[in-house]
């Protein structure tokens, strides 16, 4: 095997690194029975002195982890339970379309969130592949919304919210900054 050769070449997953009476595994590679395979795009590295092929990942999607404050759109609504579509991680645009979970515990009467609302939440931890998040904190929650009955601009009024036009009111779980048009503030980095 060529190893030079195959150390320049990008690699895309599932390709073909090297076979495993070579090497063993390392980052961003598995073993298929036969042979060493990647994971993820990138470019080979082969350690010889320790007989380790890992792929060097040229670019890693943006993830969530625990403790980061997220803000997104609502996607979906459950029974007891919401999802985010996530759309920037501490302030960072991500356009990975992932999505997290949050529970609206002890809240089956009140309405927290709808569907559209523009959200701020807290990552609590990644469980079965499955994001968590909570909007518990007060300064978590609803950024922005509009009414409900007629898509016009909202109020907040405590923890309702009342349209302008028509004068409906509805209850969400409001962030403390909720109304404020600089809710996103955009990292440089």
């Amino acid at each position: 095997m060529q190893i030079k050769a195959l150390s320049q070449k990008p690699t895309l997953p599932g390709d073909k690194i090297a076979i495993i009476e070579e090497f063993e595994m390392g980052d961003n590679t598995f073993d298929d029975g036969q042979s060493i395979r990647s994971l993820v795009v990138g470019t080979p590295e082969f350690d010889k002195t320790n007989r380790i092929a890992k792929i060097n990942e040229m670019r890693r999607p943006a993830v969530a982890k625990s403790g980061d404050v997220i803000t997104g759109n609502i996607s979906a609504l459950m029974n007891n339970m919401f999802a985010i579509n996530i759309l920037y991680i501490n302030g960072k645009p991500t356009h990975s379309g992932l999505e997290c979970i949050c529970q609206a515990r002890g809240a089956k009467k009140r309405i927290l969130v709808r569907v559209g609302d523009i959200v701020t939440a807290k990552i609590l931890n990644l469980l079965n592949g499955v994001v968590h998040a909570t909007i518990s904190e007060p300064e978590l929650g609803v950024l922005f919304t509009q009414c409900n009955k007629c898509g016009a601009k909202v109020i907040a009024m405590g923890s309702n919210i009342k349209c302008i036009d028509c004068g409906y009111i509805e209850e969400r779980k409001l962030s403390t900054r909720f109304g404020n048009s600089d809710f996103i503030k955009f990292n440089s980095n």
